[in-house]
């Protein structure tokens, strides 16, 4: 199964953050509880509905990809700051924005908001669409 469809599978049960990288898991060695406990607090914009949980579950996997053999810390970070970048432009590009407010037209840290999202279907229209290009980009690119 491509790691956008298990995202998007995920989503059905787990916030944003949480199925992305959990599509990667495996592939980082990170077993599922570890991986599921440090994407808890980043879904639906860090609950605030800043950035996207689906852009920072992303930012999870590339900081589990760098390569810390024979490099430096700030080499290390040099690169994974270049990956970030790198995965941003892709983000927006397709999507326009890494604000979760912007990307689904409404603010779901408030209850109107919330009520909104749902109302619309937002959580399984846009947000699963998200989730699974976030999941895309990294394994296409990364």
């Amino acid at each position: 199964m491509k790691k956008s469809q298990l995202a998007i599978e995920n989503f059905k049960t787990l916030n944003c953050a949480q199925s992305v990288l959990l599509s990667h898991a495996e592939d980082l060695k990170l077993d599922r509880t570890t991986a599921l406990r440090i994407a808890l607090g980043f879904g639906g914009g860090m609950a605030m509905a800043e950035t996207c949980g689906a852009v920072t579950g992303a930012y999870m996997v590339l900081g589990m990809k760098a390569n810390f053999k024979e490099k430096s810390i700030q080499e290390i970070k040099t690169e994974t700051k270049a990956a970030v970048r790198r995965f941003n432009e892709l983000f927006i590009a397709k999507h326009g924005s890494l604000k979760c407010k912007k990307l689904l037209g409404v603010d779901i840290s408030t209850p109107e908001g919330s009520v909104a999202a749902n109302e619309k279907n937002l959580f399984n229209t846009v947000c699963s669409e998200l989730v699974g290009s976030a999941a895309e980009i990294l394994e296409k690119e990364f």
